[in-house]
């Protein structure tokens, strides 16, 4: 069967599984549409395009009714070279609202013009151009699926000037931002969005991984629902995650005093929730190995697993250090108490206090933290080198001088390092394997079928934690099996 007919017959059924990663060019309407849109063109009246872009490029509009820029982000189009493939992942980061050429390109070691040259050739925008797309598609998300006044959608979507909003819009659109609103919404239902990802997708074995590693009062579930605590330049709101599965989507609510934040949580849900992830090429390559195949089988869809914000799994994972969950997570607590800024906020009657920064680690008198001075002397250098830019925690890094600078800091070990390399880098290859639910799974799978796993290993590590008895699981009272140095 040929590619087309593939697509074709993915597009007949609607398949969420193939969301993102073609469109569908109708040249009878001149616009082009997700492969789960609900209108059905005939077959000679369709052309299939591999990305968005493309689509474009060929002279078709956004589908206003299955609005194409919503769809799951494919790996697919972002580019053959690292250097693009990396800058595509900040590009969908609060950075890119705020976008400078020059500066974007210094984060690569390039300048702006052979990163420009990069991309017209492997994508044919430049990133200035897809960074001035991404806020125009947050802006159409925001009208269709929100009661947000236009100005402040324009506003949310990092525009200054409402004419340039207005203007740029209709210029990508062909409709004005009024003619678009499909429904009035009350104000007072607050603002939600929804977020596509491609089933089949384990949200609750991520709800599960992250109410067994809660951050502190910053966190808590209830219902089928994970509630954070968001603070971010000097403002404090909610965000509540709840799943859509009928529509291969999260429903987010998000409760911010400033609507220029939406952006940059709604890109936190999304990594959050690994939601960019392509099970069926996960599962292609896990299921070439016949014992890891009847794992996925009962827990299909497994998505890596990670954190909010990269400084607290950091610092987290160093306490988790050779203790139970239960007592990583009163540890993590107790740090919160004795370096984080109270927030005046309460929680089931339990004050809420934000997460210490790497300044206020440094200078807090952590001898009352009821763990080893060897760790607090690792949390202190470990702040510093983050705090001075000797360890970054930027995702799109080299893995390797991320490892290479975590090893240096005493009281870091291989598995806490590679641990990081998994949550807070999201490398989708890193394996700590002297993890101790990891190394008893390693005595049922070689390490060469492990290896063979390359580039998924981190996904391995997901599907393993996820699949471990109940029995392991209270076990697991020492993380690592060999102790950290």
């Amino acid at each position: 069967m040929k590619r087309d007919d593939v697509y074709f017959q993915a597009m007949q059924t609607r398949d969420h599984r193939f969301d993102g990663k073609f469109f569908v060019g109708v040249k009878t309407t001149g616009v082009y549409c997700r492969p789960i849109c609900p209108a059905k063109p005939k077959r000679e009246n369709v052309e299939f395009f591999q990305s968005h872009i493309e689509a474009e490029r060929a002279g078709y509009r956004p589908c206003l009714r299955c609005r194409p820029e919503s769809a799951p982000r494919s790996p697919a189009w972002i580019g053959k070279s690292a250097i693009v493939q990396r800058a595509i992942k900040v590009l969908h980061t609060q950075d890119a609202l705020e976008f400078d050429e020059d500066k974007f390109a210094a984060k690569f070691g390039v300048t702006a013009r052979h990163l420009r040259r990069l991309f017209v050739e492997e994508i044919g925008k430049t990133p200035k151009q897809l960074s001035f797309e991404s806020r125009l598609n947050l802006a159409r998300q925001l009208i269709v699926e929100t009661a947000l006044p236009i100005s402040e959608v324009a506003f949310a979507a990092g525009f200054s000037s409402i004419r340039r909003f207005n203007d740029a819009f209709k210029d990508r659109f062909k409709k004005s931002p009024r003619e678009i609103r499909r429904h009035k919404t009350s104000p007072h239902e607050g603002l939600k969005l929804s977020l596509s990802y491609r089933p089949p997708f384990d949200f609750g074995g991520l709800m599960k991984s992250y109410e067994s590693h809660r951050v502190g009062n910053l966190e808590h579930f209830a219902a089928g629902r994970m509630h954070r605590l968001v603070s971010l330049n000097g403002q404090i709101g909610w965000v509540s995650i709840q799943d859509d599965p009928e529509n291969s989507s999260l429903v987010v609510e998000i409760d911010f005093p400033e609507t220029s934040a939406i952006h940059a949580i709604a890109s936190r849900v999304r990594q959050l929730f690994d939601l960019d992830s392509d099970p069926v090429m996960v599962a292609n390559a896990l299921e070439t190995d016949p014992r890891l195949k009847k794992l996925l089988r009962s827990s299909p869809g497994v998505r890596l697993p990670s954190g909010w914000d990269p400084f607290e799994i950091a610092v987290s994972t160093i306490l988790g250090q050779l203790v139970s969950l239960e007592r990583g997570r009163t540890l993590v607590r107790d740090l919160i108490e004795i370096a984080g800024t109270p927030t005046g906020l309460f929680q089931d009657g339990q004050p809420v206090v934000l997460f210490p920064t790497p300044d206020q680690i440094i200078g807090a008198d952590l001898s009352k933290l009821k763990t080893t001075a060897v760790r607090r002397t690792a949390l202190v250098e470990f702040s510093k080198a983050v705090r001075d830019g000797v360890i970054s925690l930027e995702p799109t890094q080299d893995v390797e001088a991320f490892l290479k600078a975590a090893l240096s800091i005493k009281g870091i070990g291989p598995w806490t390092a590679q641990y990081m390399a998994l949550k807070v880098l999201r490398d989708a290859d890193a394996f700590p394997a002297s993890d101790l639910i990891l190394a008893r799974a390693l005595e049922a799978h070689s390490k060469e079928a492990i290896e063979n796993m390359r580039p998924w290993r981190g996904y391995v590590a997901a599907l393993l934690w996820r699949t471990s008895t109940p029995s392991s699981q209270k076990k697991e009272h020492s993380w690592t099996k060999r102790k950290e140095k």
